[in-house]
């Protein structure tokens, strides 16, 4: 009896983060918006995740004989390019699809670092208040005093692969240059997102701490911090998952940006901004460079915003 009771009542506890997935997913698949941009999104996940296991070509790997850019074309060894070939020979499916792999990496560790910040910003600011709020909004009003743009090309310029920091990076730790250039994107994106994240979050925190339960955790003597990151975050999570999708759209453009300007991933590596800047240069003839990565930034972005309207629905039904 003992050991029935016991497990019935430690089956509930082991099961609820897998039943509230169950559940948002339920509450997903209600919304053919939000089904439709996971399914988009999941592609590029997997195909990130498997592009290894495909048969496709070197990515890096120029063609034998005469570059041919059309869709379809085969070269002289009879191997078939389904999308073509670059200005270099390179195959462009498969330039394409490991792209995909490079650009949810770094999108995603830039996004996560920034929101990471952001919410400890954002939550100190509301809870805390005083001259806590004032230093921090401060610091975040300098920041956003800036155009985006503007601050994110003066940070990777100052301190690109090719600057003085970045030459001591790699030659004190011997970092690889395709490291050094996605650690400063992650810095330069982090910059300026992190202080839009914070506003948004000290705005609901300066509305849920107003809440009973926060009155009962300051009476039970719980330490601001525990309250703030156990208490205040956790209950903000609804609009901030939505903000979140939203931001990781946002952060692809603007790592795409950055490499159509040259400012992003060193070449040879797969970028989609540097297909569309390479495919640029060739003008009419470089029309199917420029078609495919553009197609894929944005069908990734539009899932993005597809799920997070998905998920805003769940937010409000929570």
């Amino acid at each position: 009896m003992t050991d029935t009771t016991a497990e019935e009542t430690s089956t509930p506890e082991a099961s609820s983060a897998g039943g509230r997935f169950l559940k948002a997913f339920a509450l997903l698949s209600e919304s053919r918006i939000g089904m439709l941009g996971l399914a988009i999104v999941v592609f590029w996940v997997t195909m990130a995740v498997i592009v290894d296991l495909l048969p496709l070509q070197d990515p890096l790997a120029q063609t034998r004989g005469a570059v041919n850019m059309a869709m379809m074309s085969e070269d002289k060894t009879g191997v078939m390019h389904w999308m073509g070939t670059d200005s270099k020979g390179r195959d462009i499916l498969s330039r394409l699809l490991h792209g995909s792999r490079i650009v949810l990496f770094w999108s995603t560790i830039a996004t996560v670092v920034a929101y990471s910040l952001g919410m400890l910003m954002g939550v100190t600011a509301g809870y805390r208040g005083g001259w806590w709020d004032e230093v921090i909004s401060y610091i975040g009003n300098v920041l956003l005093a800036f155009p985006q743009i503007v601050l994110l090309l003066v940070i990777l310029s100052a301190f690109g692969p090719t600057s003085t920091f970045g030459l001591w990076l790699k030659s004190t730790l011997g970092l690889d240059k395709t490291i050094v250039s996605g650690a400063l994107i992650v810095v330069a994106i982090t910059f300026s997102t992190a202080p839009q994240v914070a506003r948004i979050v000290r705005g609901i925190v300066l509305d849920l701490k107003t809440r009973d339960y926060i009155a009962a955790a300051e009476v039970r003597g719980e330490r601001p911090l525990r309250i703030m990151l156990v208490e205040l975050l956790p209950n903000a999570r609804g609009p901030l998952i939505v903000d979140a999708c939203l931001r990781l759209g946002y952060v692809i453009i603007t790592i795409a940006l950055l490499g159509f300007l040259s400012l992003g991933l060193p070449p040879p590596d797969p970028d989609w901004g540097k297909m569309i800047s390479e495919g640029r240069e060739w003008g009419y003839f470089g029309l199917n460079m420029m078609l495919w990565p553009a197609l894929a930034i944005s069908s990734l972005v539009l899932g993005l915003n597809l799920l997070a309207d998905g998920l805003r629905e769940i937010s409000l039904r929570d």
